[in-house]
């Protein structure tokens, strides 16, 4: 029996998958540890949507290599989307003894049994994977990820995920019930339903409207949340789902990207700023307490002044709760990386600070406007900054302060709401739900 250490990076499909792979290695019973210094191998499931990201995963190795000097036994493995991506090339690092990549997942026990054999490297894309049968140990006490879809058909012309994750494919409704169930079941009230693009969910007659309706019938949970929407599929039927199914909760991720129709061209989104502005007029109408966040990239190759700009409008029109905003990071591999007219970098950033300024301004006034509500709030935790209050989120995914202690964690809490600050709102208790 080895120790088995894992280190995530990236977005939640990461964390998701990071839970599946200590699912996998605990069922050859191996162990999976919090405590680095005790363990026997080290993995490192890693994220390449920036190079940062991959940046970052390497200087780690390279911090953990002086670990390896002192532990002659230690293993390290890279697996995930960079690992996907760069495959082989990575053993040439001398600290990396294995590389598995996003579909290969299940050769992790063999691979940690014979780890004294050979490097290992198993990265071959398999578009039918989808790990049937094979269930996550959740590392959060509270919010549970559940995978419905892997891989991407989007081809978005800036990402590397349909690369790294291959094509979609869809898990079969009755085990993300069940999953959902057995998660409930076990304490876990809030469900994060994941994949590359939820809307694309298909499982026979099943699309993800019907998805939604049987999970929101699952008696053992309190709330469902998904990531992440593609705009060009968010149907009105969607909508009316979400609006009619009490369980799932006021917020949406919708990546804008752009609010310019040519550069929406360019980047192979598949809609205009016009349909995406239309679809959270929409959303508003059909949920009024609806919070909608975005991703915004600033300077993408070829994006003139004007079009910059109207992407400006835009977020000052939506009024975005919350906006993730990039500048421009060129991935090999990508279409967009070989366009003419790459944007500098100082120009890059000077727009990437605008976009950053204006929405500072729109998510204070937003948070402003919630002060005098009363709003039901999920405890996950003591503040970050006293130990006398507990912060948690609200159904529309507002992280909220207020006096408690840890006895609340893991509760619904009605709280009223006094102040808002940045990103954080502030509140006094008045009732449990």
């Amino acid at each position: 029996m080895k120790k088995i250490f894992i280190e995530t990076y990236g977005c939640q499909m990461n964390v998701a998958d990071s839970e599946l792979v200590a699912g996998i290695i605990t069922d050859t019973n191996h162990q999976i540890t919090d405590d680095i210094n005790s363990a026997d191998v080290i993995i490192f499931n890693t994220c390449s949507v920036r190079q940062h990201a991959e940046d970052r995963v390497l200087g780690r190795i390279a911090n953990e290599s002086s670990r390896k000097k002192n532990k002659p036994g230690l293993k390290i493995g890279v697996i995930g989307c960079m690992a996907q991506r760069l495959g082989e090339t990575l053993l040439n690092n001398k600290a990396i003894d294995f590389v598995v990549g996003v579909d290969q997942y299940s050769t992790l026990p063999d691979i940690i049994d014979n780890l004294d054999e050979h490097d290992h490297y198993f990265t071959e894309v398999n578009n039918s994977e989808i790990y049937e049968g094979l269930y996550p140990i959740r590392q959060n006490q509270l919010n549970a990820f559940v995978t419905i879809m892997r891989g991407c058909n989007n081809f978005c012309s800036y990402c590397i995920v349909p690369y790294t994750r291959g094509r979609e494919r869809s898990r079969p409704l009755p085990e993300i019930i069940r999953e959902i169930s057995d998660a409930g079941n076990k304490g876990f009230k809030d469900i994060t339903l994941l994949g590359q693009n939820v809307n694309s969910y298909k499982w026979q007659d099943y699309s993800f409207p019907e998805l939604l309706k049987e999970a929101n019938s699952i008696d053992s949970i309190r709330r469902i949340r998904f990531v992440t929407s593609h705009p060009k599929d968010l149907s009105d039927k969607l909508i009316d789902t979400m609006a009619s199914s009490d369980k799932v909760c006021e917020h949406i991720h919708l990546a804008m990207q752009s609010g310019d129709d040519d550069v929406l061209k360019r980047m192979n989104r598949g809609y205009s700023a016009e349909h995406y502005y239309n679809l959270t007029e929409k959303l508003r109408a059909e949920m009024p307490e609806i919070a909608i966040t975005t991703d915004i990239i600033a300077g993408f190759p070829g994006e003139t002044e004007n079009q910059f700009l109207n992407t400006y409008r835009y977020m000052e029109m939506i009024e975005f709760d919350y906006a993730f905003t990039f500048k421009y990071s060129p991935r090999t591999g990508t279409k967009a990386a070989d366009f003419i007219n790459q944007i500098p970098e100082e120009i890059r950033l000077e727009r990437l600070q605008r976009l950053i300024e204006l929405q500072e301004k729109i998510t204070l006034k937003k948070y402003q406007e919630q002060i005098g509500k009363i709003k039901e709030i999920y405890v996950e935790g003591i503040s970050k900054k006293s130990e006398d209050e507990v912060s948690g989120k609200s159904r529309d995914f507002k992280i909220t302060v207020f006096p408690g202690d840890k006895t609340l964690i893991g509760s619904f809490v009605k709280v009223k709401i006094t102040d808002a600050t940045g990103w954080t709102l502030r509140g006094e208790r008045t009732d449990i739900a």
